[in-house]
């Protein structure tokens, strides 16, 4: 049996959110035995409750947000991912905002704070969702499909015209804590320069800049760290997929391939396979066959 993972002590953090540029404090809980990730709007009347659940994603624009009755909270997808390297199925993230602050524009900051809050085991048996048959959402030349395999894998394709991602544009990770940790975590959201001013006249990316996102001009990176990863730009979607994943409540058994997927194709990806009793079972696993993973050159995508 594989044991259910909360937080031992509750712990705070701060930042501005993404695309509201508004300051938000947010405060991860230990939660209960199958209670799941469960978010808590505490600046509204009733601290109302969002479980984290494919069936509450309201938006995918641009990034991934939940929603219950009205009341939104955005761009969970990198917090989710830190869930999900981490180990950790049950938990209370409070909000005092509707956005979950960006933060450096990775997980990495955190995995810091679960990894300071310390990790404990729970009772319950970890339950994982295993792929049975391929099962794919497509749009254009863009899908993303979910194919059978003994552990979690993920290929991921990008396809940009630019001079800095058309190197380095497909990788594939055989998941695990310290290959998401070294490997993954660490990969910022990543942006045009040419796109700023649009998106901020439509209302979003008010709160981007060069501390929190990775920003290309037409030749070149504006950060002047450069780049964490020399593949950096694929890492990120990889990340982004795999806090997008864990919005299924559990753990996938499964390889998940993308190619030029997103937000929105990850969503439909993920109600296809819910909708289909046939493509999915709950399973238990022996911990070890959790621990090996690594990152690893490009597979074919087909």
């Amino acid at each position: 049996m594989v044991p259910q993972r909360t937080l031992r002590n509750s712990i705070q953090g701060t930042g501005i959110g993404l695309h509201s540029g508004e300051k938000v404090g947010i405060t991860l809980q230990p939660a209960p035995e199958n209670a799941g990730i469960l978010f808590r709007r505490t600046d509204l009347a009733g601290r109302p409750e969002i479980p984290a659940r494919v069936e509450h994603v309201v938006d995918t624009t641009l990034c991934s947000t939940l929603g219950v009755n009205g009341i939104r909270v955005a761009t969970v997808e990198h917090l989710m991912a830190a869930f999900a390297g981490l180990g950790i199925d049950n938990a209370v993230v409070d909000l005092d905002g509707s956005e979950v602050p960006i933060m450096d524009g990775s997980s990495a900051p955190f995995v810091f704070l679960l990894q300071c809050a310390g990790i404990c085991e729970q009772e319950a048996p970890k339950r994982f969702i295993r792929i049975r048959k391929r099962i794919e959402a497509a749009d254009g030349d863009r899908w993303a499909s979910f194919e059978p395999a003994s552990s979690l894998r993920i290929h991921f394709t990008i396809d940009f015209d630019h001079p800095l991602l058309r190197d380095h544009s497909e990788v594939t990770m055989d998941f695990s804590e310290t290959a998401f940790t070294r490997e993954v975590s660490r990969a910022r959201t990543f942006g045009f320069y040419r796109d700023v001013e649009w998106l901020q006249e439509q209302g979003v990316a008010l709160g981007g800049n060069l501390d929190n996102a990775v920003v290309v001009d037409d030749h070149r990176v504006l950060n002047d760290e450069g780049l964490r990863y020399r593949d950096e730009f694929v890492r990120h979607k990889v990340l982004d997929s795999i806090g997008d994943l864990y919005l299924l409540g559990h753990p996938v058994l499964g390889c998940f391939r993308g190619y030029k997927s997103g937000h929105a194709l990850n969503n439909r990806l993920l109600r296809a396979l819910l909708a289909d009793a046939e493509a999915w079972d709950y399973v238990e696993r022996d911990p070890e066959v959790l621990q090996a993973g690594t990152y690893r050159d490009p597979i074919p995508s087909h």
